[in-house]
């Protein structure tokens, strides 16, 4: 689903989702696509944060509410603030306009990638207080369930399964956004921030997702 409200940038986003294989829905307000995402199973959201009327940070928000849909920014704002406010709202990765077409097109495929599960995990994970589900996408923390994200829960998934190893930014990246090369980890650190506000006491004195300074992140019972 393409919520884009330049009809030139759709059509040319459009033209190239078709040419590889893609169905492609389109909406040019975030109104339309609201109702849209009601009545159509998208496989990833293509979203343009300055949109008429409803902004593209406000349905982000409204379809991460109550659905796991894979979810791309795609914007003319290069403003890091901009860039994290749409991560923030729940989005899982991005693109800046101009956008290159093949690596938009590598970022949904490694998105779509992410949505199945493709060998045969551990069904259940336990950490300390945490429990983790694969069969039913619930995460418990301390005997209450919490909501997490497609994109949080993945991550939360990996630091479980690494069972207490370092994973450094690019080893997130590369399993949880797919990227094969080394990528922004802004990404990864500002979805620490948004994973540590839902399962840590105090989350700027965390107990469990630490950082470990030069490497990465590990998870502690």
């Amino acid at each position: 689903m393409l919520v884009e409200d330049d009809p030139d940038i759709r059509m040319v986003l459009r033209v190239a989702l078709e040419d590889e294989g893609y169905e492609v829905l389109e909406s040019d307000s975030g109104e339309k696509a609201l109702v849209m995402a009601l009545d159509e199973a998208a496989d990833v959201i293509l979203v343009d944060l300055r949109l008429p009327g409803i902004q593209g940070l406000d349905v982000i928000r409204t379809l991460r509410g109550s659905s796991r849909v894979p979810i791309i920014v795609v914007t003319a704002q290069t403003d890091s603030h901009d860039v994290v406010a749409g991560l923030e709202a729940g989005a899982d990765d991005y693109v800046t306009k101009p956008f290159v077409t093949k690596e938009l097109l590598a970022r949904i495929r490694a998105q779509i990638r992410r949505t199945t599960v493709t060998d045969e995990p551990e069904q259940t994970l336990e950490c300390g207080p945490f429990v983790l589900s694969l069969d039913t996408a619930v995460v418990s923390v301390r005997g209450a369930t919490i909501a997490l994200s497609r994109t949080e829960f993945k991550v939360l998934h990996e630091l479980m399964a690494a069972r207490e190893r370092v994973l450094s930014r690019d080893d997130l990246l590369k399993r949880v956004w797919g990227y094969q090369h080394a990528g922004d980890g802004r990404i990864v650190d500002n979805l620490i921030y948004r994973l540590r506000s839902k399962i840590e006491r105090d989350p700027a004195e965390p107990e469990h997702l630490v950082t470990v300074r030069g490497f990465g992140y590990r998870l502690k019972a």
